[in-house]
């Protein structure tokens, strides 16, 4: 019988891993149980969704994401991602504005990344209560905006109202998330308009510049768009990085393998995608057919994802899947997806999370949780409602 999750069940909400682990180990397929949704599938076991993720048989569409009520019909047109798209447009997009995001050129941001974190260290023992500090909206949430609006080129005057938007983005669909649509994209807008005008060094000059072998360039509607998908994926670092120092506080072992020497670090984020990944889930994918995968037949036009909370523990590939070790070698986490969708922007949010995590236990050698941490009731991401940490 194939294992069910009810995502409305707080046991579930409250412990996503212990769920999908039972899941896993009955088959590898279970089906989600989604008010308002039909057959919805996940891949509980780390070799059917990594296969699922490339497979042709499965698609992207528009009907894989949700769209808030309220948004105004003029920013509609600017809501339809690469994310969004599969086949000869999903590749046009990726192959004009992947060299903006290479390793290289994440590598080449620390320098900014670093002022960025170092500034808003500067000011977390302003908000801090009898040596207390909420780590989420003080450093986790404005982080990332930050980032943005530094790779987009945003205005510092503008960038106060930015990390409103970004605050109303992470709260999730609401009215305040609608809100902040037109907002962002009228200041996207803005910050082609400018890189059209003279392209500066940041992410919409290089991709203003760019122009493939066959004459093709980025769009108006294609750059702001993109910048949508930036404010967008901005929430995995918001949640990886205070999911991280949770977890990095709770083994003080590795914590210390860390501050005894730095070039652990990169191995360390990987490891934190693969334990406390905040996406539980891979956007949903649509079968073009029927297709049986692990004796189950999931039909034509039904949803399935891939169950990263599952499969980067799964025992028949990762050894001792349940124990956090910074020195683990062996085979990709899922937690950037994998294949066409892979993420755009994983090697920025690997130099992101790497600089923002190694700078605040440097410059707070005393951190430590003060509460058990609450998580937001949220069946997609694995998150803190809130992260107090005496410094």
């Amino acid at each position: 019988m194939t294992p069910e999750i009810d995502l409305t069940d707080p046991t579930v909400l409250t412990d996503p891993f212990t769920a999908y682990d039972h899941a896993r180990e009955q088959g590898a397929v279970a089906r989600l149980v989604i008010p308002g949704f039909g057959p919805f599938w996940a891949l509980t076991r780390y070799a059917e969704a990594r296969a699922m993720l490339t497979d042709p048989r499965f698609e992207v569409n528009s009907g894989s994401f949700l769209r808030p009520p309220g948004i105004p019909d003029h920013c509609l047109a600017y809501l339809e991602t690469m994310a969004e798209k599969d086949g000869p447009e999903h590749l046009r997009l990726r192959r004009l504005v992947a060299p903006a995001f290479t390793p290289k050129r994440a590598a080449q941001l620390w320098p900014r990344l670093a002022a960025i974190t170092a500034r808003l260290l500067d000011e977390l023992p302003g908000h801090a209560e009898d040596g207390v500090v909420d780590l989420v909206p003080h450093f986790a949430r404005p982080l990332p905006i930050d980032v943005i609006c530094e790779l987009v080129g945003i205005p510092e005057t503008d960038r106060p109202r930015w990390r409103d938007y970004g605050a109303a983005v992470a709260s999730g669909m609401g009215p305040d998330f609608a809100a902040a649509i037109p907002a962002i994209i009228e200041g996207a807008k803005e910050a082609v308009a400018r890189s059209r005008a003279e392209p500066g060094d940041d992410l919409i000059g290089d991709l203003v510049r760019v122009q493939a072998e066959d004459g093709d360039r980025l769009s108006d509607t294609d750059l702001v768009t993109l910048v949508w998908h930036l404010v967008l994926g901005g929430q995995t670092p918001v949640n990886l990085i205070a999911n991280s120092v949770e977890v990095l506080l709770r083994h003080p072992d590795q914590l210390a393998l860390l501050r005894a020497d730095a070039g652990w670090w990169p191995g360390a984020v990987e490891e934190l995608m693969r334990f406390c990944s905040p996406q539980l889930l891979t956007t949903p994918r649509f079968a073009r057919e029927d297709v049986e995968i692990g004796g189950q037949v999931i039909g034509k036009g039904e949803r399935v994802t891939a169950a990263m909370v599952a499969a980067d523990r799964d025992p028949r590939v990762f050894a001792d899947p349940d124990r956090f070790d910074i020195t683990r070698t062996g085979p990709a986490q899922l937690g950037f997806s994998h294949g066409p969708h892979f993420c755009l922007g994983a090697s920025i949010s690997r130099v992101q999370t790497e600089v923002a995590l190694s700078a605040l236990f440097e410059r707070f050698p005393g951190l430590a949780l003060t509460e058990d941490v609450p998580r937001a009731p949220d069946g997609g991401t694995w998150r803190p409602a809130r992260l107090l940490l005496a410094l």
